[in-house]
């Protein structure tokens, strides 16, 4: 998976700045890859109400 914030519809949102991504990898700059596994944990983390939700919505390019 490839989470690239500058490609999100979501990004200067409310919904930005309750993403997993803001909460953890806030320092991080550029887009950041996580393998499947990893992916998964997240899931499992935001499930549990330990961390938010990822709020990633790729652009389709129309907009």
């Amino acid at each position: 998976m490839l989470i690239d914030c500058r490609e999100c519809t979501m990004q200067h949102t409310l919904a930005c700045r309750d993403c997993v991504v803001g909460h953890l990898l806030h320092d991080l700059m550029g887009p950041i890859e996580l393998d499947e596994e990893r992916a998964e944990a997240l899931d499992v983390l935001a499930d549990a109400g330990l961390v938010p939700q990822l709020r990633l919505m790729p652009r389709t390019g129309t907009e």
